[in-house]
Formats: C-alpha cells, sequence, structure tokens
C-alpha cells in the first residue's frame, strides 16, 4: 500500500490522505482547509487527486476540516460513493449544506458591500451543489467490512464526535490504522475511544500534542464564569462548534441550573444548525452517554433561535443572558454579528469552549489582538476572554497515550503524526518517542509512505 498526505499535515485542516495499491486508489478523509490565507487558498486549487481514477471515500467524521470538500469534488465531476457512519452522513447533512448556504451569503455580503479583492466574489460551492453531494453518501455501522476493489475497511468509535470513527484498512496482508480526531476517556457526551488493533502503521492526530488539558473541572470553572457575567449584569457570548460543543454547553449549563449552582439565566442557541444537530443527538441515544430525558431536558432549558430575525431581536434582550452562537473558532457565522454588537463592551465575556487554529479570529483574539476585522470594519477587543477546554472533543497527549497503550500495537509500531500544528506535532513525536517504542515520525505535507 502507498498513502499520500495530501492534507492534514502540518495544520489541522483539510485531512486528505490518499490511499492506493496497484488496482485501488480511496481517499480518507475529504476536509477544507481552515484558518491562515495562505492554507484557505488550497480549497480553490484544482482537486490534489485524478477524480476519474478514485474508486471511494471514507470518511472519519462530520466536521468541515474532514468533510467539507466533498462538494468540491463533487462540482469537478465525482460521482463514486462516500461512506462512513449512518450518524456522520446524518450530521453532513446538516453541515455541508449549510457550509454552502454561508458561503453563498458572504459572497453576496462582500458583493453588496464591494468588500474584499476580487470585483465579483464567488463562492467555492453553493448550497445547491453540498445539497447535491449527499446522494454519494453511503451509511456504515461499526465493524462493518466495507470492500472498495482489494482494500478492505472497517470503522470503529473513536469518541470524537457522534458517528466518529477510526479506519482501519487491511490489503495484501498490511493493516494501516487512519486515528481520525480521537476524543477523550471521560468526554461530557461521547464514550471513550475504542482502543486499536494490531497494525502495520498508524496515522495520528496531535491536535493537543503539545499541551494537557486544564485539570479544573470544567462544570465549575463554567459555573465560575456564569456567576460572574450574571454578578456583572452583562452577556457571555460563547463561538461553539455545531456539533458536539454546542450540545455539550447545553447539557452543562441545564445541570448547573438544575443543582443551583448557577442562576437560571435566559440562554439562547443562536445557530440554526447547532439545534438541528441537537435533534440528531437526541435521535442517537444509543451512541454517546446522554439518556433520553438528558437530552429532552437540555433542549428545554434553552430558547432556539432559528430565523434571521430571533437573532437580531437578540439585541433587545435584557442582561444578563447566555448566547451560544456559530462558528467555534469566529470564523463565520452570528457569532460574528454578536461581536460587532458586544465585543467593545468590557461587561462582556467571550468564552472559547475549543481548539482555535491558527489564523482564525479565535486565535487571534486568544492571542492578544487589540482589534479583530469582522466584514471589512475593525472593531475593538474590550470584552473579557476566557477559555474552557474541559469540553474539548480532542484527547491530549496523555490521553492519546493512554489510547495507545489500551490498544493492541506492537511495541514498534510506525506512527506518523498529523493533524496538529507545527509546535504541536513536534512535542507529540518527542514525547512519544521518550516515553514508548514507537518509531514515530511527523508526516510531510504531499510525502508519500510505502508498507
Amino acid at each position: 500500500m502507498k498513502i499520500t498526505f495530501l492534507g492534514g499535515t502540518e495544520t489541522v485542516t483539510g485531512s486528505k490522505f490518499l490511499l492506493e495499491t496497484v488496482s485501488t486508489r480511496v481517499l480518507i478523509d475529504c476536509g477544507l482547509f481552515q484558518g491562515y490565507k495562505w492554507l484557505r487558498e488550497r480549497n480553490w486549487q484544482a482537486p490534489p487527486v485524478d477524480i476519474d481514477t478514485l474508486d471511494g471515500i471514507m470518511l472519519t467524521h462530520a466536521h468541515l476540516d474532514h468533510s467539507g470538500y466533498i462538494p468540491v469534488m463533487y462540482q469537478r465531476g465525482y460521482r463514486r460513493p462516500v461512506y462512513t457512519h449512518h450518524a456522520t452522513k446524518a450530521l453532513c447533512e446538516i453541515l455541508l449544506e449549510d457550509s454552502g448556504h454561508i458561503q453563498e451569503e458572504d459572497a453576496k455580503f462582500f458583493n453588496r458591500h464591494k468588500l474584499g479583492k476580487h470585483a465579483h466574489p464567488e463562492p467555492l460551492y453553493d448550497k445547491a451543489t453540498a445539497k447535491a453531494s449527499l446522494s454519494l453518501f453511503r451509511s456504515v455501522e461499526f465493524g462493518e467490512v466495507v470492500t472498495i476493489g482489494d482494500i478492505h475497511f472497517h470503522l470503529q468509535p473513536a469518541g470524537h464526535i457522534l458517528g466518529a470513527a477510526s479506519i482501519i484498512a487491511e490489503s495484501g496482508g498490511k493493516v494501516v490504522g487512519f486515528s481520525g480526531d480521537v476524543g477523550r476517556q471521560d468526554d461530557i457526551l461521547m464514550r471513550p475511544p475504542e482502543p486499536l488493533p494490531r497494525l502495520d502503521m498508524l496515522l495520528l492526530e496531535s491536535t493537543y500534542g503539545n499541551r494537557r488539558h486544564d485539570q479544573e473541572n470544567p462544570a465549575e470553572r463554567l459555573a465560575h464564569i456564569v456567576n460572574r457575567v450574571a454578578a456583572s449584569g452583562g452577556v457571555l457570548l460563547i463561538p461553539a462548534f455545531a456539533v458536539g460543543r454546542a450540545q455539550a454547553l447545553q447539557h452543562a449549563l441545564t445541570g448547573l441550573m438544575d443543582s443551583g449552582k448557577i442562576p437560571r439565566l435566559p440562554i439562547f442557541l443562536d445557530s440554526p444548525m447547532a439545534i438541528n444537530v441537537s435533534n440528531i443527538y437526541c435521535h442517537y441515544i444509543d451512541q454517546h452517554r446522554l439518556q433520553t430525558e438528558q437530552c429532552m431536558r437540555m433542549c428545554e432549558n434553552v430558547t432556539y433561535t432559528r430565523s434571521v430575525d430571533e437573532s437580531k431581536a437578540l439585541a433587545g434582550k435584557a442582561f444578563p443572558h447566555i448566547i451560544i452562537a456559530g462558528s467555534g473558532m469566529a470564523t463565520g457565522g452570528r457569532i460574528l454579528h454578536h461581536f460587532k454588537r458586544l465585543l467593545s463592551n468590557a461587561r462582556t465575556t467571550v468564552l472559547f469552549s475549543g481548539y482555535q487554529a491558527g489564523g482564525t479570529r479565535g486565535a487571534k483574539m486568544i492571542g492578544g489582538a487589540e482589534r479583530i476585522k469582522i466584514h471589512g470594519d475593525w472593531f475593538p477587543v474590550k470584552a473579557r476572554l476566557e477559555v474552557l477546554s474541559g469540553l474539548s472533543g480532542h484527547g491530549d497527549f496523555t490521553e492519546i497515550e493512554q489510547w495507545l497503550a489500551q490498544s493492541d500495537l506492537a511495541p514498534e509500531t510506525p506512527i506518523n503524526l498529523i493533524h496538529g500544528d507545527p509546535d504541536a506535532l513536534e512535542a507529540m513525536k518527542d514525547h512519544l518517542r521518550q516515553n514508548t517504542r514507537f518509531e514515530v515520525e511527523v508526516a510531510g505535507y504531499q510525502s508519500i509512505l510505502r508498507l
């Protein structure tokens, strides 16, 4: 087998790995590049693989950095199957259409206000194309064998979000594992990742390869932040990923209110996509830790704002209150409109509850930016900023090491590190080399490995 690294290397975005035998070519993940402009520009280049020779696509999970390039492949002529877990398929039906819609709306906004460098900005793809690409999806159960040419695949739970999987590929007596994004042992929503079988090679994510998650109880820290916002009479703005993070926040806030640890403040989920995703979590009750009653309760305690008018009306709501809105890295979505209105208010608190890729507004704000650019204008950052790492859906380097120890890997299994910023990749490499016998290397962009 041969593996070509077409994305998800030297960065956390754009995951794409081409797996080949003499007769078969399969793309593992098909994600968008996000963050820095020089990375995003790759999305506009010609597809990095010959579509006509591609036999299929396998997806680890629904996040756009793993799935968001599929509509581009579709509009360039790809018509072969996309195999993934049935919960991932359900989530992609929401995320991909929303991605196309947001790109359409952004292009219209930039055209209307004559912003940007292009005379007539166009979306990378539109909602109609995204919807059409969904016809390619084929649902797969965990453990079910999918055969594409002479390669046999199966998915096993990775614990990151609903439907998230590690992909195990076998051909010619060789077995390769693609970790996908690996969840945590004690995640608030998801069960732990399933240990890996014996492999001849592992491609391993390294998002938190250079840091440990805050050991403070995330619910207690969240309670402290909410209570301070309530006492000051301000607003708590939470940029949140629509899949996983928004649901974890709903559940955590509901639990804190029910236990009397925070006051019953109005909570608004200002994201149609996250609202729809919350319903999917309640549908796939067997795939996560929450019981039906808990799912129903978290939805009852939160006001859903679906329409644009309902979102705009939040400006007239009395303080204090809490707004959860996309996107998680503040790269787009309704959170930007709340930022424009509230970032200059010292009584506002912005809580980042997930990983912030380099070059995103979230990363810039956490890095100390005094102003951020939104829709062509600059806005001062006077709000209080908080980071809550305890709700992350990624295992940190100690949790990843624990997962590897639980697995059936031989002591000297070759590991290629992917899906991490450069500092995280190097730190993860050093840690594993010092504490294990695995043969650890960092994968390079467009590099090739052969088994």
